[in-house]
């Protein structure tokens, strides 16, 4: 019997929660299916001299099988996840959730399969981001003013850190480990997780949380691999994005709390946001949300 090969793949390493559920997903068909799969995994992309952003194109033309990344590196290709990268758009955990698995979601995954040759089985948590920098404590947007800071690449995320009057530097988190490091920038902004993660916490003393935006990543599979495979394996392979999907999301809890640990421990700084704060920050971009809702219509509003 033919041995389907499957790689999954991811950018952290093997100790994080998506790498984890990387490994959750193919335990799980491994043994269900073990004359069927060859299950492989590669935890850390860069480890190989890639850059995270070539998750992409490698799960596209099927050298990768099944991958995440977070959803604002398709904005350019599938321009309709730059709603999601809105500021402020969802209240908390819970609602960013229910949408992402709901219609919101069914209607992203939609118009990321358009384009690109992936089929979406679901949506890891990156969760809310915080602003860490080696200048200041952030308090005000007048406190970023000119302030270098590292954006994932979406317009929409430049366009809400011009508004705050910083100087936003699009660019892969590779580089951007390295800028940190050498201090040509000032700034990123990340949830706890990725900032100790990547041993940012080690350059950046200030931190606030500020819960400016909500990230998912996609857990994204080579289309043309999966409709190759047997009918049984496909809805193995989507049952098991749901349990890796819930495994992470209640993880992501734990190690948020652990993060700030680190942080602290670091001689870190942690500014809360006021809600009277959190709305200076609000007024400053709420140009952006006029320019949604003339970009996208009522349609994703509607959907959250």
């Amino acid at each position: 019997m033919k041995k389907f090969q499957i790689i999954f793949a991811g950018y952290g390493p093997e100790n994080t929660a998506f790498s984890k559920s990387l490994k959750i997903m193919g335990n799980k068909i491994a043994r269900q299916f073990p004359n069927l799969v060859d299950v492989q995994y590669v935890y850390n992309v860069m480890d190989l001299g890639y850059k995270s952003e070539d998750i992409l194109w490698m799960t596209e033309q099927g050298i990768l099988t099944i991958t995440y990344q977070s959803t604002s590196y398709l904005t350019d290709d599938v321009p309709e996840l730059s709603f999601v990268d809105l500021p402020f758009l969802f209240r908390d955990n819970a609602h960013a959730r229910s949408s992402m698995d709901g219609a919101l979601g069914q209607y992203l995954t939609s118009k990321i399969e358009d384009r690109k040759n992936y089929k979406i089985l679901g949506y890891l948590e990156n969760g809310f981001r915080q602003i860490s920098n080696s200048c200041r404590i952030i308090k005000s947007p007048h406190d970023m003013k000119n302030m270098k800071i590292r954006v994932l690449p979406s317009e929409v995320h430049s366009r809400f850190f011009e508004l705050l009057g910083a100087t936003p530097m699009r660019m892969d988190l590779t580089q951007a480990i390295t800028y940190i490091q050498t201090g040509e920038l000032d700034a990123q902004e990340n949830p706890y997780t990725n900032t100790t993660t990547y041993g940012v916490h080690q350059y950046h003393k200030y931190h606030t949380l500020s819960n400016h935006f909500y990230i998912s990543r996609a857990i994204m599979c080579n289309r043309t691999q999966f409709y190759q495979w047997p009918e049984q394996l496909k809805q193995a392979i989507i049952a098991s994005a749901v349990e890796a999907i819930q495994w992470q999301r209640n993880q992501i809890e734990t190690d948020v709390i652990e993060a700030e640990k680190l942080i602290l421990n670091s001689e870190g700084q942690i500014h809360n946001l006021t809600p009277e704060q959190t709305a200076l920050f609000k007024e400053k971009v709420a140009p952006m949300y006029k320019d949604a809702r003339e970009k996208f219509g009522d349609t994703p509003f509607n959907y959250i």
